[in-house]
């Protein structure tokens, strides 16, 4: 798909569905991006953190924070 296709086809908002609104792009209206909005502060879209633990169940020598200094 080339440049000029990718900008004028029709996108979606990411709460509904609905075609977006210029005003409130990515989204179709002030609700969607309110929505949104609240999901970012209550936690909702959070990056998952695996903990890193040794063979013996210690986190390794390099990660103590108190070493950093």
């Amino acid at each position: 798909m080339n440049e000029i296709a990718r900008k004028t086809a029709a996108a979606h908002c990411p709460i509904c569905g609905k075609a977006t609104d210029v005003a409130f792009k990515p989204f179709c209206s002030k609700r969607c991006a309110d929505i949104d909005l609240n999901r970012w502060l209550s936690g909702v879209y959070a990056v998952p953190v695996k903990e890193v633990d040794d063979e013996d169940g210690e986190r390794p020598a390099g990660s103590d924070e108190s070493e950093k200094s």
